[in-house]
């Protein structure tokens, strides 16, 4: 199988953006976005998908920062993937933290949709609105042309919220992009077609 790495560029008024994705990588990062916060739960999910993920970000504004992020990284997935022939596609993982429990599914079936269930608490993030997390993860869903359903199922902390629901993106995501040989070459579809 070809290298599965994509690099995206996107430079706007509010936003410049680089990002190497390798969906095949060891789980190492490099990432600035200028928000330490975000910057965290992006590690959590290079490290826990086991991808290596090179992002670096300016903006003029965390909402516009956070969404181009999102973008960028739903591009980068969808193109390193190319046919999604022999992928697993679907997965789901749970992920405790302290008094969190999280659960993230996804399909990579070529159709971006989420649904979420995401009760925060509006307790300190360092300045990170907890609200950018669901925005994150729809502009991600989107671009990246996936279901994901997301839950935080129970917890107090938001921070330990927001680091067990990346830990399971990041999970689900490195099961379903893996390669299942027994299906190698094949488009995992009754309808042997998949969105691109």
């Amino acid at each position: 199988m070809a290298n599965r790495i994509s690099i995206i560029k996107r430079k706007t008024k509010e936003t410049n953006i680089s990002l190497e994705l390798d969906i095949d990588g060891g789980g190492k990062w490099d990432i600035n976005t200028g928000i330490r916060m975000f910057d965290h739960l992006l590690a959590q999910l290079a490290r826990h998908g086991v991808f290596d993920i090179k992002i670096s970000a300016t903006g003029s504004d965390q909402h516009h920062l956070v969404e181009d992020v999102a973008i960028c990284l739903g591009k980068a997935l969808g193109e390193a993937l190319g046919e999604k022939r022999g992928i697993v596609r679907m997965a789901d993982a749970m992920v405790p933290m302290d008094d969190t429990l999280a659960l993230v599914a996804v399909d990579i079936s070529g159709r971006g949709y989420t649904t979420l269930d995401l009760p925060f608490n509006d307790n300190d993030m360092s300045g990170f609105a907890t609200d950018l997390i669901r925005h994150f993860l729809e502009s991600f869903a989107i671009e990246a042309r996936l279901n994901l359903h997301a839950k935080i199922l129970y917890g107090v902390n938001d921070h330990h919220k927001a680091e067990a629901l990346f830990k399971a993106l990041g999970r689900a995501l490195d099961t379903a992009t893996r390669v299942d040989q027994r299906i190698s070459g094949d488009l995992p579809s009754t309808k042997e077609f998949l969105e691109s």
